[in-house]
């Protein structure tokens, strides 16, 4: 199944929730990319539409192993069994929450505006996501819901992948997936438009939807809309763009979050980076923490068919070293600190290019990667660089190691339990990108940012 974007998912899931209809239900939309699907929902079912905003709890140095999740009133949601099995102290608990209700707090009050919150006491609480990867914010939402009084929760998304139902287990009463395809790759694999939902949008959804009130207060959305006051985190629309090397045309994918704080570069050796949906999907979680992407092709389609040309690093280096002079010249990209992310042979020659004297690069990430066919250049790196390797790719996993050892810069591997090569496992491609997200953070949002 396809979706064209996310109302028409919306549309298609609220024909799936007509059994509601003359019940007391609230509709809520997980922020940012569920609100959208949400609002079809809420206009359909013609019930009130808000967000329920929540907050994984994460252990601290493993921050994608959820603890608990809080939300709004003060609701929170803990796992003692993964506290107890992490050592995690009273005093770090309390630091990772305080940190937490904040987001919390800002998110809701960037949202509302002057706005009330919905009450859910009593009432069906939907909770509406633009699809299930993991499920864990899913669960997280569930509970929060059911803490703040509803009295019944239903979890409603277009896409999931089979056997979602088992991931939520009991924090839902009943679930619905408008499709469940094999294989499932990705969320974003099943729209054909899957921008990212700015914060503007989410303000614009909600301000449609909301009852005019008595006073009228200034409009969030209109606000949200003006010229000139781009969302504070939500990315621009995608950018195609063409970089000349020689008398080639290589084509990219540039995406820019307003006030973004550096750009990642993909680099993937068989040429598939701007249309991998694993990359896309990590690209999107580098949106969310307000970093732009150049998906870039090292080859052309012609190219791609010579095997030769996949493992001719030194050309893919080049390249990828070309493309980011190129990026460097361009005024969106104008001082900003510019990183790697390198899958497959993609890896080799994102360390290749970061090797070259003067290439400033602010850190790298390789998946899956091949870093030791950067060879005698891996001891010329500077940059910090975390490999990330599934457990289950065992070949690979030695390769990395090896490649590790003769690194002089500061590094990291981290091996993903279950994890094959592709990342194609429940959860796996999740945690990477957010490994890789929280490396790239680090290092990037430590520099001074630009004057604009």
């Amino acid at each position: 199944m396809m979706f064209a974007d996310r109302p028409d998912a919306g549309r298609r899931l609220a024909a799936r929730l007509r059994h509601l209809h003359g019940q007391p239900v609230a509709v809520l939309g997980l922020p940012r990319g569920g609100v959208p699907v949400a609002a079809e929902v809420a206009k359909a079912l013609g019930t009130p539409l808000d967000v329920i905003v929540v907050r994984k709890l994460g252990v601290p140095f493993q921050p994608e192993l959820g603890m608990g999740a809080v939300g709004e009133d003060g609701v929170r949601v803990l796992n003692p069994e993964v506290i107890a099995a992490a050592r995690v102290t009273a005093t770090e608990l309390a630091a990772v929450e305080r940190r937490e209700r904040a987001e919390v707090a800002r998110r809701a009050s960037c949202y509302r505006g002057e706005r009330k919150r919905v009450p859910l006491t009593g009432r069906v609480a939907v909770i509406i996501d633009d699809g299930i990867a993991t499920g864990s914010t899913a669960r997280a939402a569930c509970k929060i819901a059911r803490a703040l009084g509803a009295a019944r929760v239903v979890l409603a998304v277009p896409v999931a992948p089979p056997g979602w139902q088992e991931r939520i287990g009991r924090d839902a009463d009943e679930m619905i997936a408008v499709a469940t395809p094999t294989p499932f790759y990705g969320i974003g694999r099943f729209y054909a438009d899957f921008s990212q939902t700015s914060d503007g949008q989410v303000i614009a959804c909600l301000d449609h939807a909301a009852t005019p009130a008595p006073d009228p207060a200034p409009q969030p959305a209109a606000v949200a809309e003006s010229a000139g006051d781009p969302p504070a985190i939500g990315p621009q629309a995608e950018t195609e763009v063409g970089v000349a090397v020689g008398p080639t045309l290589l084509h990219g994918s540039l995406t820019m979050p307003a006030q973004a704080a550096g750009i990642v570069v993909f680099a993937h050796g068989s040429g598939s980076s701007r249309h991998s949906p694993r990359n896309r999907y990590v690209a999107s979680v580098l949106h969310e923490a307000g970093l732009g992407t150049l998906l870039f092709d090292l080859l052309t389609a012609d190219e791609e068919l010579d095997r030769h040309n996949v493992f001719d690093i030194g050309l893919l280096s080049g390249r990828l070293a070309d493309a980011t002079s190129w990026l460097r010249s361009q005024p969106a990209a104008a001082g900003l600190p510019i990183s790697y992310f390198g899958a497959s042979t993609g890896a080799a020659a994102a360390l290749g290019a970061a090797a070259e004297p003067g290439a400033d690069v602010s850190a790298i990430v390789s998946r899956g990667g091949r870093p030791d066919l950067a060879g005698p250049r891996l001891r010329l790196v500077r940059a910090p660089t975390l490999f990330i390797v599934g457990s289950k790719d065992q070949a690979v996993l030695g390769l990395n190691r090896a490649a590790q050892a003769e690194l002089r810069c500061e590094n990291d591997l981290v091996v993903i339990p279950g994890a094959t090569h592709l990342f194609e496992e429940p959860g796996t491609l999740a945690t990477a990108a957010t490994l890789a997200r929280d490396w790239f953070s680090s290092h990037i949002f430590a520099r001074p940012r630009p004057s604009r």
